[in-house]
C-alpha cells in the first residue's frame, strides 16, 4: 500500500512538472492564450496548494504580455484609420474583457516565495466596445447593403447574408437589417422545381405521387436548396428535378405448396419398469420404479405460400434551366413483396417443429392489388429519393 502511495505521488508531481514545462515553452513562444486557459483550469481546482504555485507567475506573465500586445495591435489599427479594421479592433476589445472576466473569480492569488499577490491590471472596456460595435455595425450595414445590390450570383448574395447575420448577432435588430438579410437569403437560394413523369403503363397512385411530392416530410435541412412541387408566380426557377418512372412490374398472384411428412418418437405419460419375468422393478429404498411410456406419432403438413412481387425502376435528373443542360442522373429503384404463410394438417400435430406449428390455423388472405403494391414501394422510394437530394449540391 505504502509503494502505492509513493507512485501515485511521483506520478503526480512528474506530470505536474511537465504541465509546467510545456506552458512555459508556450509563453516563450508567445501562445499566452493557450498559458492562461491551462493555468485557469490548474488553479480553479486548489489555487493555494503548494504545487500549483508555479502556475500563478506563469499566469502572471501571459496575461501581462497578451495584454500589451492586443493593446499594441489596437493602437497600430487605430493609427491605420481603415473602416475595414474596426471589426478586428471590436473583437480585440471583447478578448481582452472576456479575458479579465475569467481570471477575476480566481484572485487574489497569492506567489509564496516573492511573498506578494500577483498582478492583473483590470480595465473596464466597455465604452471602447460599444464605440466599435456601432462602427463595426455602421461599416457592416453599408457595405452589405451596396454589396447586396451590386452581387451578380449566388455566392455573393451568401456572402452578404453571412456578414448581416454576423452584424445581427453583434447588434440585434440594427435598422433593417433583418429585412436584408432576408432579401440575401431569398437571392441566394437554389430553387428547384420538381416534376414527376409516368413513363409506363402503370397508373401510379395518387397518393404515392403526393408523399413522394411532399417534401416537408423529408426532414431537409439545407438552407441554400428549396424543392417546390408547385410552382410558385413570384420565383425563378434555377434547376429542375424529373423524377421518372420507367418500369412498373407486378408479378402474378401465386401460392406455393408444398407437403411435409414428419415422424417423432414422444413421451406419452409413464409405466412401470418390468423385468424379463414381468414383475415391477423394486429399487434400494423399495420403490416401483417409473419410465417414461413412448410413442410414435406422424403427422402430414401442407402449407401454403402466397407471394406477389412489384418492381419500380427510374431514375431522378436535375438539370439547369438557364442553360438547359443536364447536370446529374441517379438510378432509382424498389422492390415490394407480398409474402404470406398459412397451413394444415393431417394427423398427431406433436411430430411437427415449431417453425411449422406457427403456421397452423392461419388462414388465407387477399391479395394486394396492383396499386397497393406499387403504394407499398413509395415508402423505399421515398427514403431513396432523400438519399439522392441531401447529398446533391449545386455550387
Amino acid at each position: 500500500m505504502k509503494k502505492l502511495l509513493l507512485f501515485l505521488c511521483i506520478t503526480l508531481i512528474l506530470g505536474s512538472c511537465s504541465s509546467v514545462k510545456k506552458n512555459q515553452e508556450a509563453l516563450n513562444t508567445g501562445n499566452y492564450d493557450s498559458v492562461i486557459q491551462s493555468s485557469l483550469k490548474q488553479l480553479q481546482r486548489g489555487k493555494d496548494k503548494k504545487r500549483k504555485q508555479p502556475y500563478i507567475p506563469l499566469l502572471e506573465d501571459a496575461y501581462a504580455k497578451v495584454v500589451a500586445r492586443d493593446i499594441n495591435t489596437i493602437s497600430y489599427l487605430e493609427k491605420d484609420q481603415n473602416p475595414a479594421n474596426y471589426e478586428k479592433i471590436f473583437r480585440t476589445y471583447q478578448q481582452l474583457k472576456s479575458r479579465q472576466e475569467r481570471i477575476r473569480p480566481i484572485l487574489p492569488l497569492f506567489i509564496v516565495n516573492e511573498n506578494r499577490n500577483a498582478v492583473f491590471e483590470m480595465k473596464s472596456y466597455d465604452t471602447q466596445i460599444i464605440s466599435y460595435k456601432n462602427k463595426v455595425s455602421e461599416y457592416l450595414y453599408t457595405t452589405s447593403k451596396n454589396a447586396l445590390e451590386s452581387a451578380h450570383n449566388k455566392m455573393e448574395y451568401r456572402k452578404v447574408y453571412e456578414d448581416l447575420n454576423y452584424l445581427n448577432k453583434i447588434n440585434p435588430n440594427y435598422k433593417d437589417v433583418n429585412r436584408l438579410i432576408e432579401v440575401a437569403h431569398f437571392k441566394g437560394t437554389d430553387f428547384v422545381i420538381v416534376n414527376m413523369k409516368n413513363k409506363t403503363d402503370v397508373i401510379i397512385p395518387r397518393r404515392l405521387e403526393e408523399d413522394m411530392l411532399n417534401f416537408s416530410t423529408y426532414g431537409l435541412d439545407d438552407l441554400w436548396t428549396v424543392y417546390h412541387s408547385k410552382a410558385q408566380s413570384r420565383i425563378k426557377y434555377d434547376y429542375s428535378m424529373e423524377v421518372a418512372f420507367r418500369e412498373i412490374n407486378i408479378s402474378p398472384e401465386r401460392v406455393r405448396e408444398r407437403e411435409l411428412s414428419r415422424e417423432k418418437v414422444i413421451t406419452d405419460g409413464w409405466e412401470y419398469l418390468l423385468d424379463e419375468n414381468g414383475e415391477v422393478v423394486i429399487d434400494k429404498e423399495g420403490n416401483k420404479v417409473k419410465v417414461d411410456k413412448t410413442k410414435t406419432v406422424r403427422c402430414t403438413y401442407y402449407e401454403f405460400q402466397q407471394f406477389k412481387a412489384a418492381n419500380v425502376v427510374g431514375n431522378v435528373q436535375y438539370r439547369n434551366l438557364r442553360t438547359k443542360q443536364l447536370l446529374d442522373a441517379f438510378p432509382l429503384s424498389s422492390e415490394y413483396v407480398f409474402e404470406h404463410i398459412y397451413a394444415n394438417h393431417s394427423g398427431d400435430r406433436r411430430a411437427l417443429e415449431d417453425e411449422l406449428v406457427r403456421f397452423l390455423g392461419l388462414q388465407a388472405v387477399p391479395f394486394p392489388s396492383n396499386e397497393q403494391m406499387v403504394y407499398d414501394s413509395g415508402e423505399d422510394l421515398k427514403n431513396k429519393l432523400k438519399g439522392i437530394i441531401t447529398r446533391y449540391r449545386f455550387n
